[in-house]
């Protein structure tokens, strides 16, 4: 699951979605080499995510935490009618409180149900080095490299109390939170086998009783 939202003037609306997608796929592959008992299925992905804080910015759609939530529920409940675990992969962070709230739901109701978030350590936070050398090592054709430039690079933690009133608009123009000009595919390719590493370890680790987020 992930978003559509802007991403600067040089990557896809759906940079988190297809982050998300290619993580999820590259570790059911993982994890049906491993196991002869297992069959792991990937559905497709979830493209609509809570991302009001990018609205000011043309080909945002958010949906909201409330409808978001919901439809993580009914998804859920669909989808554990058959399969005995179901697992989210997240890839967009304005995500967290619907994932949170459904799938705590979720196991209330005896589903086993967790998510797991793609994560690179020292990653940026939108649109910046990160998600751009992500998008250059799985689609490469659609970075408009012409189009890249620096956004705002301050950490997160000091951006925040202004993005909260005034979305990323507020903070920068261009809607980037870091340097995509830095970029390259053989960092991407570094940082997408990190959040796939990381991903099928907390799968891996996953027990029954485990708390909704795998950590």
């Amino acid at each position: 699951m992930g978003s559509t939202e802007q991403h600067g003037p040089h990557l896809p609306l759906d940079t988190d979605t297809r982050i998300a997608g290619a993580v999820a796929r590259a570790v059911a592959t993982r994890l049906l080499e491993a196991s002869d008992r297992l069959q792991w299925l990937v559905a497709p992905a979830i493209g609509y995510g809570d991302s009001g804080e990018h609205q000011s910015f043309p080909g945002t759609i958010s949906i909201g935490t409330e409808a978001l939530a919901t439809l993580l529920v009914e998804f859920g409940r669909s989808a554990t009618c058959w399969a005995q675990r179901l697992l989210f992969v997240n890839g967009h962070g304005g995500n967290v409180v619907a994932l949170d709230r459904a799938v705590r739901l979720l196991r209330s109701e005896g589903r086993d149900a967790a998510w797991c978030a793609c994560t690179a350590s020292g990653a940026d936070a939108h649109a910046g080095h990160t998600e751009t050398s992500v998008l250059l090592h799985i689609s490469p054709a659609d970075v408009l490299t012409d189009r890249w430039c620096a956004g705002n690079g301050a950490p997160l933690a000091d951006l925040l109390p202004s993005m909260r009133s005034g979305g990323v608009a507020a903070v920068s123009e261009v809607g980037v939170l870091g340097d995509p000009t830095t970029a390259t595919a053989a960092e991407g390719e570094r940082i997408f086998t990190e959040m796939v590493d990381g991903c099928a370890r907390r799968v891996a680790r996953w027990t029954p009783g485990a708390d909704g987020m795998l950590t």
